[in-house]
């Protein structure tokens, strides 16, 4: 008897959020791509990154560990090698792991020397896994495609990210770039060629997009594909400074966070734009994800043309997410859901996922459970170093009955050389930490060194009022406070508390 193939593409996009699918309801957002497989598959509607930003958060996804066990807390600290990780475990399974894009990875500085030259950028590719299209850190093999194909680079080739016409900043102008020379079309392209040739045989590859993450400006046509008047409103306070009152670490993202880092020369605060610029911006944002639609569309054409669509398990995710304008804030930062909600959507092929196609999960899920999916529907061992468990009894229509109840992630903000909240906080950097817990009806956020927060979720959805230090929420930061310190002793790095000497020898217990 033959054994059935079984193919995996894990789709990491950069910085989209969980809430921006039209399968999850967002209105005028047109994916068609996107909503097959989530026809075809599950969508998990309330599903975290477990960091920010793509650091933190791809080192997550790639080891199946929360950021307080891998310690990779922001973009250019080192990733303890000692940890394992989903490369290193495929190979292990007989699988070559092929990666297009990035993972942002800085290596561990003790196998290695200071002169390394990937000690000069945010971060390159994690070990374990094989390049077969990057992007970061130089970008080199995109703009030799680009002039390849005829295009003539300028001196300051981030310059082909301006708009074709009118002042950096939001805008309706498409990008100097045609849509057929552009990074999103240039991945796919990699991807393509790749499964060509990978056709013959079991493959693994993680696609990684650079959109819709920054700059936001779309080639034609996704550039008007929207109209900013159709956009929804930023959530937001009166005014930056109201909304600043909320806590220390707030003030010091919506004071310093620069347009310049979305827009490519752009001038002013982010926190300075107009609800009419957020808007235009948002319409660019939708233009980004459409254009990836129409990409994936290519990849998804292929595997059915080639007979590979129903021996492939696809995964679409994100690293984290964008605020958007929410709150006053560009980016991934803080503790706002904007930044940590994440899409992610499973398609199994197999004929025990037919009884939960085009269903919607809301129980809540993380990142780190990622992993030990794919590793589950391959037939893998799950490495005991996994915080996160397989999604597969979702999937197959058996939600385990033991499944969290909540939600946790983490955030960083300790200086790096692009945001410096440590120095303007007087804050040592082992102080500049937060972590989330969150449920149904309440957020609570636990800082090193800054007072905590406590968000009613029923009575305030929009997280606008801290009632950490109102009387009648005391008993709630107690027990909320009380479930961080439980998850953090669970949760502790278990690697090799597994083992144990015994009179018989070496015993493992899981």
């Amino acid at each position: 008897m033959t054994q059935r193939r079984k193919n995996v593409l894990l789709i990491v996009v950069d910085q989209w959020r969980g809430d921006m699918l039209s399968w999850l309801g967002t209105p005028g957002l047109k994916t068609p791509n996107l909503d097959r497989l989530c026809r075809e598959g599950v969508t998990f509607r309330n599903h975290f990154t477990q960091a920010v930003p793509c650091g933190p958060a791809r080192a997550s996804l790639l080891t199946g560990l929360y950021q307080m066990t891998h310690r990779a807390v922001q973009n250019t600290v080192p990733l303890d090698r000692r940890f394992t990780n989903l490369g290193h475990e495929l190979r292990r399974f007989g699988y070559d792991p092929a990666l297009i894009g990035y993972t942002t990875t800085t290596p561990d500085p003790r196998t290695t020397g200071p002169q390394d030259p990937r000690f000069l950028v945010l971060g390159d590719i994690m070990d374990g896994f094989r390049p077969v299209g990057t992007f970061e850190p130089y970008r080199e093999a995109y703009f030799g495609w680009m002039a390849a194909n005829g295009y003539e680079l300028p001196a300051n080739r981030d310059e082909i990210w301006l708009p074709r016409e009118g002042e950096p900043g939001p805008t309706r102008s498409p990008s100097r770039i045609p849509a057929e020379l552009s990074d999103t079309a240039w991945f796919t392209e990699r991807a393509l060629s790749y499964l060509k040739g990978a056709a013959n045989r079991n493959w693994f590859l993680h696609l990684g997009y650079y959109r819709p993450h920054p700059p936001f400006v779309a080639p034609e046509p996704y550039n008007s594909m929207y109209d900013p008047a159709e956009m929804e409103p930023p959530v937001r306070a009166a005014s930056p400074a109201d909304e600043a009152e909320q806590h220390p670490l707030h003030r010091y993202y919506i004071e310093h966070v620069a347009q310049a880092s979305f827009f490519q020369g752009g001038r002013g605060l982010g926190s300075a734009m107009s609800e009419d610029e957020v808007r235009t911006m948002r319409a660019t944002y939708f233009g980004l994800m459409s254009e990836i639609d129409a990409q994936l569309g290519r990849v998804f054409d292929f595997l059915e043309e080639s007979g590979q669509w129903n021996d492939t398990m696809i995964i679409f995710t994100c690293d984290h997410g964008e605020q958007l304008g929410d709150h006053y804030l560009l980016g991934k930062m803080g503790y706002f859901d904007g930044s940590f909600r994440i899409p992610m959507i499973v398609h199994d092929p197999a004929p025990e996922a037919d009884v939960t196609r085009g269903s919607i999960v809301d129980r809540f899920t993380e990142t780190i459970d990622t992993m030990p999916t794919i590793l589950d529907w391959l037939g893998a061992d799950i490495p005991r170093q996994c915080d996160g468990r397989s999604l597969l009894g979702f999937v197959h229509g058996e939600p385990p009955r033991d499944w969290r109840t909540e939600v946790h992630y983490e955030f960083d903000f300790r200086d790096v050389f692009y945001s410096q909240p440590e120095s303007k906080l007087g804050l040592h950097m082992d102080q500049c930490s937060l972590a989330v817990v969150q449920d149904e009806a309440f957020k609570y956020v636990h800082f090193a060194a800054l007072p905590p927060l406590l968000f009613d979720l029923k009575a305030d959805p929009a997280q606008f009022r801290n009632v950490a230090a109102d009387p009648d929420y005391a008993t709630v930061v107690r027990d909320y406070a009380q479930k961080m310190l439980d998850w953090r002793l669970r949760y502790a790095d278990k690697t090799l508390t597994g083992y144990r000497a015994s009179p018989l020898g070496l015993q493992s217990r899981r």
